[in-house]
């Protein structure tokens, strides 16, 4: 189907239909038919076309323009539009650029302003930065010029409509049934876990399977700047999500303010979707201070990493003593979790180490399981996570809560 002809029928629907009026999805469906078998009777078209031509002028009034097919489509992960008229796509790990292309930016623009306007959401010259949700959770990143040089950027984050259980996780090789029956029991026992990783390297999908662990009796209350987590095995759920400020700068509801009331909501656990400034501060405190179980997610290149990079976030948010924040560290996370994407393209459970407290100033962490790398096949890794040997020295949670067997956690 060339866009040419599909930008002239655009602008002979928009002629005949007062597009300000309100009409139901499928009235507005049936115009656009009618109009599609009237242009058919000048240029002949296959039953397959019409049908294709009719969906993508719907999608173009009703949906998301060209990317409507993309949304569809289960097999792409991620949709990266650097401009209008450039398109990327990332299935199976892989990136490719699209054909396709809008007709304009100002098109562009108009769909931005759509979705952002979906979720309440204001982005302009003056706030060229936003995140934002499609009706589906997909996770949309806008970033509008002079921010961004080419034009209006906007990235798209889809997640499966089903939510991937461990038991997937395993079966795709991101960690062994060892290390995810470990897991249960830590959540079961409320152990605090950090989960760290770099962009792309599946730390929403490993917490959404991790809290399925969670006991469908307890309360819980997520906060995230974009709501998507996919929570599905706890009914007494409430989801707080970010607000920014309205045009007048007013408005603005943070990660640390959602925190704060969390606490007033009588949680059994807090999950904090991302931290990633300030925030650190609430979340550390909030762990020290009865919410055990707590689940949380950071960008870092290793566990010991994270341990540094949540130091730096807490120094954002509050002046305090290098050693009171270690010490907030090393007695709110009891383990943490890091993931990689590996050069396959596959992602992967590369750490998994206990936080074991504060020794001569430095966060101490007692290694449990490390990836080991076993060659390579077919362009494929070979390898998984092997127990380093070392017992859980923080037992005294998972002895409380009867999952600890006589002879002790030892792992391996």
């Amino acid at each position: 189907m060339q866009e040419e002809t599909v930008q002239q029928l655009k602008a002979s629907i928009r002629e005949q239909l007062d597009l300000d009026r309100a009409m139901s999805d499928e009235d507005f469906m049936m115009r656009i038919e009618q109009a599609v078998f009237h242009w058919c009777r000048d240029h002949p078209l296959t039953a397959s076309d019409k049908l294709q031509l009719v969906r993508r002028l719907y999608h173009a009034f009703r949906g998301l323009d060209i990317l409507q097919p993309l949304i569809d489509d289960k097999a792409v992960t991620e949709i990266m539009i650097n401009n209008y008229d450039e398109i990327f796509v990332e299935r199976a790990g892989r990136m490719s650029r699209l054909s396709l292309s809008f007709e304009s930016r100002e098109r562009l623009e108009d769909l931005i302003q759509a979705v952002v306007a979906g979720v309440n959401r204001v982005v302009n010259e003056s706030t060229p930065i936003v995140d934002a949700r499609l009706r589906d959770g997909s996770r949309v990143h806008v970033v509008l010029p002079p921010i961004a040089l080419k034009g209006p950027t906007m990235t798209i984050r889809k997640f499966p409509d089903q939510p991937l259980q461990m038991q997937d996780l395993i079966r795709l090789g991101a960690l062994s049934s060892e290390a995810a029956e470990l897991l249960r029991k830590l959540v079961v026992a409320k152990y605090n876990i950090f989960i760290s990783g770099g962009t792309g390297s599946g730390k929403t999908t490993f917490l959404n399977a991790l809290s399925q662990y969670i006991p469908p009796d307890e309360r819980i209350v997520t906060i995230e700047d974009s709501a998507e987590l996919q929570i599905r095995s706890v009914p007494n759920l409430v989801s707080l999500e970010t607000r920014n400020s309205n045009t007048e700068g007013r408005g603005e509801i943070t990660m640390r303010e959602l925190i704060r009331a969390s606490l007033r909501m009588r949680p059994s656990r807090i999950v904090v979707g991302e931290v990633r400034g300030g925030e650190a501060i609430d979340m550390l405190q909030a762990m020290n201070t009865g919410h055990d179980g707590s689940l949380s997610t950071g960008h870092s290149n290793s566990a010991r990493d994270m341990m540094a990079r949540l130091e730096t976030m807490v120094l954002s948010g509050a002046e305090l003593p290098i050693p009171v924040i270690r010490q907030q560290i090393g007695s709110a996370i009891d383990i943490v979790v890091h993931l990689s994407r590996l050069r396959d393209h596959s992602r992967r459970v590369t750490e998994i180490v206990e936080v074991t407290g504060v020794l001569n100033g430095e966060v101490t962490l007692h290694p449990l399981y490390r990836f080991e790398e076993e060659g390579e096949r077919e362009g494929r890794i070979l390898g998984g996570l092997k127990p380093t040997g070392h017992r859980l020295e923080r037992s005294w949670k998972l002895r409380m809560a009867g999952l600890l067997k006589e002879e002790g956690a030892k792992l391996g």
